[in-house]
């Protein structure tokens, strides 16, 4: 038999080859760890659907972030969940609200951890909307005041860095000018840019309380279709100031995620979502799948596809592993 010059097998025969040739590496330094702030003192409610993650009060979301900021995870991702919702989602933009709070504990117990903060209104309003509802109609533009002030009120708390979800035409500009116009101009923003309306999120849904009360968020979130269409909104959004651009879900969108990166000239995040980490879980549970090794190759072929950065509810437990490699 006669074989070719290159044998792809030789640099394949033993760990130390593999690790020498590695193209793609992944690090503590790419992920974020989303979390769930809530109300109360003492607050630990599991969240079913998201196995290992928790509703926390300020006290016990204050453990979380040690735990992370000593495994080497640079950033938290907070969300938050109000005693209150209304037709505006005012608690969202309230000073004393649960995400302020939150922000202005941990900054100040971990000053060296980056605090990014989700800019939305689903989780405050009492529709489950992104934005003002008008009828049966969600209100672009009467939208974007509202959530660029809950991007100022972030700030004012202490947050490194904003991350508008809302999925607003126009939003990362007006949260970019108010930061800037009252002197926050050092605050990056990192922009869910390409959010497609996707069945992924539902275990988040539950987590935070924000499935909507009627219709769907197809009017504003991406049509999962769509890759063209992904380019145009990250284009539109880094013209508007935004310093980062997020692709959410991942795994489905592991094209877009590498379109966006050969495209666009800004670091590129992506969302690994609650559904995908449950669906991992689920199949671990039930011995289908290998849920670490499993967990380890989904990382990898995120930061493959061309992220710098990586959400993910499997922060603290790829941290731990990577820790353990170095």
């Amino acid at each position: 038999m006669i074989f070719p010059d290159y044998r792809p097998r030789r640099l394949r025969q033993n760990e130390a080859f593999r690790r020498m040739i590695r193209e793609t590496v992944l690090t503590v330094d790419d992920l974020i760890l989303p979390i769930f702030a809530i109300n109360g003192k003492g607050v630990k409610n599991q969240i079913l659907s998201l196995p290992g993650h928790y509703q926390l009060s300020i006290d016990n979301l204050s453990k979380i972030a040690k735990e992370a900021e000593s495994l080497g995870i640079p950033a938290l991702m907070i969300f938050g969940i109000p005693d209150k919702k209304d037709p505006l989602g005012t608690n969202a933009y309230a000073r004393d609200g649960i995400v302020q709070t939150a922000v202005k504990e941990l900054k100040n117990k971990y000053p060296d951890m980056v605090v990014i903060t989700d800019v939305c209104l689903c989780q405050y309003t009492d529709h489950g909307h992104c934005g003002v509802v008008n009828g049966s109609t969600i209100d672009n533009d009467a939208s974007l005041d509202l959530l660029a002030k809950t991007a100022l009120s972030h700030a004012e708390a202490g947050a490194d860095m904003v991350a508008p979800s809302d999925m607003m035409d126009g939003r990362v500009a007006e949260i970019r000018q108010t930061l800037d116009e009252k002197e926050y101009s050092h605050i990056p923003i990192m922009s869910y840019a390409a959010k497609y309306c996707s069945a992924y999120y539902g275990p988040f849904r539950e987590a935070v309380h924000s499935a909507p009360r009627f219709g769907d968020r197809r009017t504003y979130q991406m049509d999962p279709a769509n890759a063209v269409e992904a380019i145009r909104e990250a284009s539109m959004d880094a013209e508007e100031g935004a310093d980062i651009i997020m692709v959410k879900p991942a795994l489905p969108y592991l094209d877009i995620i590498c379109r966006i990166r050969e495209e666009i000239d800004l670091p590129v995040a992506a969302y690994n979502v609650s559904g995908e980490y449950a669906m991992i879980k689920a199949a671990d549970k039930m011995g289908w799948m290998d849920g670490e090794k499993v967990m380890m190759e989904t990382l990898i072929s995120i930061k493959r596809a061309g992220a710098d950065m990586i959400l993910t509810y499997f922060a603290l437990e790829a941290a731990k592993i990577l820790r353990k490699q170095v």
